[in-house]
């Protein structure tokens, strides 16, 4: 078990936010969110994905905002690619850390990306060879760990198999998602405590979305579990267009109010986190989904 007190947050709103907001964003107007997250201290910022505009017209933009984005020493930028394209596209605009993405879930995984489990993985090798090959650093996310819109529970041991496989592929870091927010605490433990039997606590992270009210209790159970790296997303943005009635990820200011309060370091300012919030709330033109941000800007 980790016992140390930092807590690295992987803010993951410019990109898994942004890609299901019904708001389309200019590339200015990302580029200025970007720069805004890169000022509050935070060490991990995805910044965008290198896939089709067909598929994901939210981040048809990538190439102009990844270009364009102010980029802080000692911050990572990491992007999604979802083949040996995409790779390619993003070092040619500069990229030094991907991630590739799949799913424990088969029925999700053909729905998603079109492409079993197996396929996705077999896609995926020539990018982490590519990134082995430049010096990259490559992370890998396991979608639908707790549960699937289609197939409903995921058995645990799927989604070691996949992380596992993932990690000895070369990613270093392995993102455990609960992509329709359906997870409770003793389940979130279980899994996670099952799946570092196979990959190290220190390269994992969970990445939970609050659609039952419960993204923060499950992130409480993993830290006490060991894990020590948290994904989250400015303004809980996000969401998924496969879920009926899932709402967005888990916000960033919610998971740094807990962490300062637990006496847990994060390394980021969170009255610059929680004004960041609010104005990318009011850019997309919705009320912002952090309860924290809510709170400090009504008793403004």
């Amino acid at each position: 078990m980790d016992t140390s007190n930092f807590v690295r947050i992987v803010e993951v709103g410019a990109r898994d936010g942004l890609q299901n907001e019904k708001t389309l964003l200019p590339p200015d107007v990302k580029i200025a969110l970007i720069d805004r997250l890169s000022s509050t201290g935070l060490k991990t910022i995805e910044a965008t994905s290198f896939v089709s505009a067909r598929w994901v017209p939210q981040l048809a933009d990538a190439e102009e905002v990844f270009r364009n984005i102010r980029k802080v020493p000692g911050v990572s930028y990491p992007v999604l690619v979802p083949n040996e394209q995409g790779y390619r596209a993003a070092r040619a605009a500069g990229a030094e850390e991907v991630s590739v993405f799949t799913a424990a879930s088969e029925a999700f995984n053909r729905a998603n990306i079109n492409a079993t489990i197996a396929d996705s993985l077999v896609r995926f090798q020539p990018v982490l060879d590519s990134a082995k090959a430049d010096g990259v650093k490559v992370r890998g996310y396991v979608s639908t760990v707790l549960g699937c819109p289609y197939q409903g529970d995921v058995p645990v041991a799927d989604v070691v198999s996949v992380a596992k496989r993932l990690h000895e592929m070369g990613c270093y870091e392995i993102s455990l998602g609960d992509t329709i927010g359906v997870g409770t605490p003793a389940k979130a433990r279980a899994m996670l405590h099952a799946v570092s039997q196979e990959v190290p606590m220190h390269a994992i992270s969970v990445h939970f979305h609050d659609t039952y009210g419960q993204a923060l209790a499950n992130i409480l159970a993993c830290l006490e579990e060991g894990v020590r790296v948290v994904d989250s997303a400015v303004s809980g943005t996000g969401g998924c267009p496969y879920a009926k009635g899932a709402t967005g990820n888990v916000a960033s200011e919610d998971v740094v109010y807990m962490l300062h309060g637990m006496g847990m370091q994060t390394g980021v300012n969170l009255d610059l986190l929680v004004a960041t919030g609010a104005w990318l709330a009011a850019q997309l033109n919705k009320p912002t989904a952090s309860r924290v941000t809510k709170a400090r800007t009504a008793s403004a």
